[in-house]
C-alpha cells in the first residue's frame, strides 16, 4: 500500500512540475512580452500623432489669410 501511495504522490508532483514549468511560466513570460510590445506601439503612435499635429499647425500658419477667406464662401449661380 505504501509503495502505491508513494508512486501516486510522485506522479502528482511530476504533473504539478510539468504544469508550472511547461504552461504557467511560459504564459506569464508571453503576457509580459506582449504588454511591453503594446506599450512600445502606443508610445510610437503618440509620437506620430504629436508629429502630425505639429506639421498640421505649421502648415495652417503658413496659409495666407486671403486663401482661407476665399475658401469660406461657396460660389453659386441662381437658376430661374
Amino acid at each position: 500500500m505504501n509503495l502505491l501511495r508513494i508512486l501516486f504522490e510522485l506522479f502528482v508532483l511530476y504533473l504539478v512540475y510539468k504544469l508550472i514549468f511547461d504552461f504557467i511560466i511560459p504564459v506569464f513570460q508571453t503576457t509580459k512580452q506582449v504588454g511591453k510590445k503594446m506599450n512600445e506601439m502606443k508610445h510610437q503612435m503618440d509620437e506620430q500623432l504629436k508629429k502630425q499635429q505639429g506639421n498640421q499647425f505649421s502648415s495652417d500658419a503658413a496659409e495666407t489669410p486671403a486663401k482661407t477667406a476665399k475658401e469660406d464662401y461657396i460660389e453659386f449661380e441662381e437658376i430661374k
